[in-house]
């Protein structure tokens, strides 16, 4: 899919939109009335992310996006109406970034294999501002195999695992010291086989004299957050590696072969760890950053708090 703003994210905010959650062109959830009249304006899903039979990653959280703001004081309610199985039980927690979405995500990572569901029963819930859900959601997925990319910026580095063995060292590129990329770890949102990226639609330049000007559509993209960070191949750093010393706009750079052969490998949800660059972590929501998160903290966003999974 070819996407006509998107850019390496120097100029990015550290906080993405309350639209984190839905994947370009694929909305996750649509609602339509019930035909039983709602006590009031009905409150319905904008999307729940993943998507009815996806295969994701061992750090993919359950996002799911309100259209209207839900108040603190109804959270606690809604949270009880969202449940989460799996074939393997764990424990997690729901977390609200603003008023209109809520991820959950287990405590550590999700074992490889487990099949994972969310019945969203929101009928008749209200959202305590007036509005009241009107049907019930329902997406089931699954857990594929554990694949993690640890990328060191000092390094110049990448180093890919499947099921916690070694499968490839890739030599990479990451920020420069104006544009340095963010630190920790992100969740693989989606990826593109071209996406056409420009420097002025993330503010970094719109003038096309500058040094830092861009406007170019690059191939072999995977998506690390919301502000713009990928893992790709760029046509103005061909060789990454510490010989070249090239600095990127806050992204990370592969070879054209190792760039497809990277693609090829990962899926959504699998976590992406940057360490050594001078930039702090990714937010939270900034994307599927969540395990950027200490539990204690995402613990401290949940309505109902901890708990564990029913059994699928």
């Amino acid at each position: 899919m070819l996407i006509s703003t998107s850019a390496c994210g120097g100029g990015g905010g550290d906080k993405a939109g309350g639209d984190d959650a839905k994947a370009p062109g694929k909305p996750g959830a649509s609602a339509s009335p019930s035909p039983t009249k709602p006590a009031g304006p009905p409150m319905l899903l904008d999307t729940i992310t993943p998507q009815t039979g996806t295969t994701a990653g061992v750090a993919m959280p359950i996002s799911v996006v309100f259209t209207n703001p839900v108040a603190a004081k109804a959270r606690a309610t809604v949270e009880k109406h969202m449940k989460v199985s799996a074939s393997h039980p764990v424990a997690g927690a729901w977390h609200w970034f603003g008023d209109k979405r809520a991820d959950w995500r287990p405590k550590s990572y999700w074992p490889s294999g487990t099949k994972v569901k969310i019945d969203a029963d929101m009928k008749g819930v209200s959202n305590g501002n007036g509005r009241y859900g009107v049907r019930s959601y329902t997406h089931t997925f699954k857990i594929g195999d554990d694949v993690r990319a640890d990328v060191s910026v000092t390094g110049h580095t990448m180093k890919v695992t499947r099921n916690g063995k070694p499968v490839r060292t890739l030599s990479i590129n990451a920020g420069s010291a104006q544009y340095p990329t963010w630190n920790g770890t992100m969740a693989v949102i989606d990826k593109q086989k071209k996406v056409h990226m420009t420097s002025c639609s993330v503010g970094i330049s719109c003038d096309k004299g500058s040094s830092n000007y861009y406007d170019l559509t690059l191939p072999w993209d995977v998506h690390l957050t919301q502000s713009g960070t990928y893992v790709h191949y760029s046509t103005g750093d061909p060789n990454p590696g510490s010989g070249s010393a090239r600095g990127s706009h806050g992204c990370v750079h592969l070879s054209l072969s190792d760039a497809k052969w990277f693609y090829g490998q990962v899926k959504q949800g699998d976590p992406i760890t940057i360490t050594g660059s001078p930039r702090a972590k990714a937010s939270a929501d900034n994307g599927y950053a969540a395990f950027n998160m200490e539990w204690k903290q995402w613990l401290a966003g949940s309505a109902s708090g901890q708990g564990t999974t029913a059994t699928l």
